[in-house]
C-alpha cells in the first residue's frame, strides 16, 4: 500500500535538510580534524623514537644531539609535517661507567596547524609532543 503525502507533510524534507545539513558538515569537519591530529601525533611519536635510537648509537653527547635532531627533522619532513620541530635530547647518562645500564631520551615538540579547517572553536594550531627513551649499550665505548 502506497501512502500519499498530505498537505501538512509538504516541505518536511526540505526543513529536515536545512536543520541536518550544518550538523552533518560539522561532524565531518570534526572527524577530519581528529584524523589530522592523530596522524600528526603518530608522526611526532615516530620522530621521537627515531631520534632516541640515533642518539643511543652515538659515541658522544654532541654527536648524539646532532644525530637526534637530524633524524627527527628527516622523519617529520618525510611524513609531510611542516611544523619546525624542537628536539631536546637528554644525554646526561653518557657519563655512566661502562657495564652500567644507561639511557638517552629524546623529546620532540611540534605545533600542528589546523587553520585549513573551517570549524568554529577549533584552535589555529595544536602543540604535540612525545618523549622516548632508548638504552645505551652498556659495553660500548662512549665519552661523557
Amino acid at each position: 500500500m502506497i501512502r500519499r503525502r498530505t498537505e501538512r507533510e509538504a516541505g518536511n524534507a526540505a526543513l529536515e535538510l536545512v536543520i541536518l545539513a550544518p550538523v552533518i558538515v560539522l561532524l565531518i569537519c570534526m572527524v577530519i580534524a581528529a584524523g589530522r591530529v592523530a596522524i600528526a601525533q603518530g608522526s611526532v611519536d615516530a620522530a621521537a623514537r627515531d631520534a632516541a635510537r640515533q642518539a643511543s648509537i652515538a659515541r658522544s653527547p654532541d654527536a648524539a644531539r646532532a644525530a637526534a635532531i637530524a633524524s627527527a627533522r628527516a622523519e617529520l619532513a618525510g611524513d609531510g609535517l611542516n611544523c619546525s620541530p624542537r628536539v631536546y635530547v637528554d644525554t646526561s647518562q653518557f657519563g655512566t661507567p661502562l657495564g652500567q645500564p644507561a639511557t638517552v631520551s629524546a623529546t620532540v615538540y611540534c605545533r600542528v596547524s589546523l587553520s585549513g579547517l573551517v570549524l568554529p572553536g577549533l584552535p589555529g594550531s595544536l602543540p604535540l609532543s612525545f618523549t622516548f627513551r632508548s638504552p645505551l649499550d652498556p659495553f660500548r665505548g662512549r665519552t661523557g
